[in-house]
């Protein structure tokens, strides 16, 4: 035998997607100079030595198939099982004495002799049957006593193929062992035909792969799982995504508010996505017109993601329509805001910019909750407006919310976002960042030019998670 076959290996760590290809190699050539060895060895061979060699050879290709498969699915997703050990073949007729534990104790041999009645079983068979060594080994009629009831067919069909119409054996079923532990056996035989050419004997290898059948079962439950964890977490995705674009300003494009009037605001609004397949979060935007014609402008987050986080940024940008549609200020929507969002059943975080804008004295009331205050670009230059006190939504109870003023003019540009517009970025970073842009902005003209350069700007950039971003431009 060539003494690469029996080479033991030292053990290895799991490897990574190159190496398990590498090991799928030499598995199968291994595979293949273990049948070229079995191929040499008589099939009809009459000593039981030669038998037993054989066999060893035949369990080697099982053994070699069952390494196959394992690293075929460790190929294919997360090494949830590791791998049958391969069979290490004897250099000569008699088996070596096993070690606990190797694979040799999990195989054992028996022969049933038809024409004494007599059967003989290897110690190892006693071992994986439970069977006290000092009783007599089981004959062939009675051996289905030990085998579970719905697997008895099975067996009995193998034995009589075998016996009948001299066909090898190769099969599995379960027993059941004085223990009540239930066991799952592999077996290989084949039958010693006498010079009349009937069957004078049968011999048989059997190998306990109960192991190796829990793992596939439990590689094969954990893939039903992914499954239908991925088919959930994509339903879900969905439905977030719907109730987020149901719940966002309809409009698309360019907005001027209030309608009516000389002094509006030229208004542009995009949300840059998180990678395909990530959650969606609680970001939002808003710009709305008050019934005493007043402009409401909003940014928002509502910390984690799914659908329950679609749900309560729903909630909270509700409250804020309602809110600031019934005169309340900045100041005061964040209070109420807050008392809300530390009433919920589920404990979240938010953060928050909420503004009032009024036409005909171009003033911008607002008040802010642990968010990025508001960037305003004049002459091309940008800076962030200096903002009031204001903690985390959800963070206090009782917390009190501070507003702050600012008079615009004719050709302002401000820029409201939520975190994440700048990947990678601190608050610091992605201001300086943004209020680079100024001299770029200045030139762009419209509300949705400037938008377009921003979402260009950045828009490409790798995220972990959703951003929004509204500009409004101030027009005489």
């Amino acid at each position: 035998m060539p003494p690469h076959l029996s080479a033991d290996r030292p053990a290895a760590q799991p490897p990574g997607r190159g190496s398990v290809d590498a090991l799928i190699s030499q598995a199968r050539r291994l595979k293949g100079d273990v049948d070229a060895v079995r191929r040499d060895t008589p099939s009809d061979a009459s000593d039981p030595q030669e038998r037993w060699q054989r066999a060893l050879y035949d369990l080697a290709l099982h053994q070699l198939d069952d390494l196959d498969t394992h690293l075929g699915q460790l190929q294919e997703g997360p090494p949830l099982v590791s791998p049958a050990p391969t069979a290490v073949l004897p250099d000569r007729a008699e088996p070596p004495a096993p070690r606990r534990g190797s694979l040799l104790s999990r195989v054992g041999s028996a022969e049933w002799n038809l024409l004494t009645d007599e059967a003989s079983w290897s110690g190892e068979l006693y071992q994986i049957l439970g069977r006290d060594p000092a009783a007599a080994p089981l004959t062939l009629d009675e051996l289905p006593s030990l085998v579970l009831d719905e697997d008895r067919p099975k067996l009995t069909s193998m034995v009589t193929d075998c016996l009948v119409d001299a066909k090898p054996i190769d099969g599995e079923f379960r027993v059941v062992r004085p223990d009540g532990e239930a066991r799952t056996v592999h077996m290989m035989g084949e039958p010693v035909l006498d010079s009349d050419g009937s069957t004078a004997s049968m011999w048989a290898v059997l190998r306990d792969v109960s192991e190796l059948r829990r793992c596939r079962s439990a590689v094969s439950e954990t893939r039903d799982s992914l499954q239908r964890h991925r088919h959930q977490a994509q339903t879900e995705h969905r439905i977030a995504v719907e109730l987020q674009e149901a719940v966002l300003p309809p409009w698309r494009g360019s907005l001027r508010l209030p309608h009516q009037g000389p002094e509006t605001l030229d208004l542009a609004a995009h949300q840059l996505s998180s990678p395909p397949g990530a959650l969606i979060g609680g970001d939002w935007y808003d710009a709305l017109e008050l019934a005493d014609g007043q402009t409401l402008l909003s940014v928002g987050d509502l910390t984690g993601h799914g659908v329950a986080v679609a749900s309560g940024m729903a909630t909270l940008l509700g409250a804020v329509r309602g809110m600031a549609m019934a005169g309340t200020q900045p100041g005061q929507l964040m209070s109420w805001l807050n008392q809300l969002l530390d009433a919920t059943v589920q404990p979240a975080l938010g953060s928050a910019v909420c503004c009032r804008y009024r036409p005909d004295t171009r003033t911008l009331t607002w008040a802010q909750a642990g968010h990025p205050a508001p960037l305003l670009f004049r002459d091309g230059t940008g800076r962030r407006l200096n903002a009031p006190d204001g903690v985390l939504l959800g963070a206090t109870s009782g917390a009190v919310y501070a507003q702050a003023e600012e008079t615009l003019e004719v050709g302002d540009l401000l820029v409201l976002h939520t975190d994440g517009l700048v990947p990678g970025r601190g608050a610091t970073d992605s201001m300086q960042v943004l209020s680079d842009l100024g001299p770029r902005l200045d030139g762009a003209g419209t509300a949705q030019d400037c938008l377009r350069l921003i979402v260009d700007e950045f828009g490409d950039r790798e995220r972990e998670d959703d951003a929004c971003v509204l500009v409004a431009r101030v027009t005489s």
